[in-house]
């Protein structure tokens, strides 16, 4: 949990975690089915029809592979934050500030603790809404271990005030 990412108001992000293998699994069978059922079909009808689904099917999985890789889990000064998003027009940052904070739990079942993939949810204090959920994250439990260790060590330290 030492990886820092610098955020645009300059300060330094503790990185927790992102998405697990498993997230990736969908993407894979798509994948599976993209290119070895959908593209013989194609190449069975002409070279060009091949082309094109050769390009699609390259573009989609690609921007999936990279939408999945830009989940990033991280805590800050300020808040815990959950980034994602690759195009301009679909970038997210959704977070929680330290003194609207509630708790960070994780969701367990017998797949996420096989794989070590848990659902992360962080609720907001005043309205018990669930401003973060994260599901798939890799390391979800640690992080989740990490983020409430760091909002009582806030609140111990009185930078927060309950």
């Amino acid at each position: 949990m030492t990886d820092f990412i610098a955020t645009s108001a300059g300060q330094r992000a503790t990185f927790l975690c992102g998405k697990s293998w498993t997230a990736y699994v969908s993407t894979f069978v798509i994948a599976v089915l993209l290119f070895f059922a959908a593209l013989p079909l194609a190449f069975k009808y002409n070279a060009r029809a091949a082309f094109v689904v050769l390009i699609g099917s390259a573009l989609i999985v690609g921007y999936r592979l990279l939408t999945i890789r830009s989940y990033q889990l991280y805590i800050d000064e300020a808040g815990v934050w959950l980034a994602s998003g690759i195009l301009p027009w679909k970038k997210k940052l959704m977070g929680v500030k330290w003194r609207d904070m509630d708790e960070a739990v994780y969701e367990t079942n017998f797949w996420s603790w096989l794989f070590q993939s848990y659902t992360v949810r962080v609720s907001q204090r005043y309205t018990q809404d669930i401003e973060i959920h994260a599901t798939g994250m890799a390391r979800g439990k640690d992080a989740v271990a990490a983020i409430n260790a760091r909002q009582q060590e806030m609140l111990q330290g009185s930078a927060i005030v309950v």
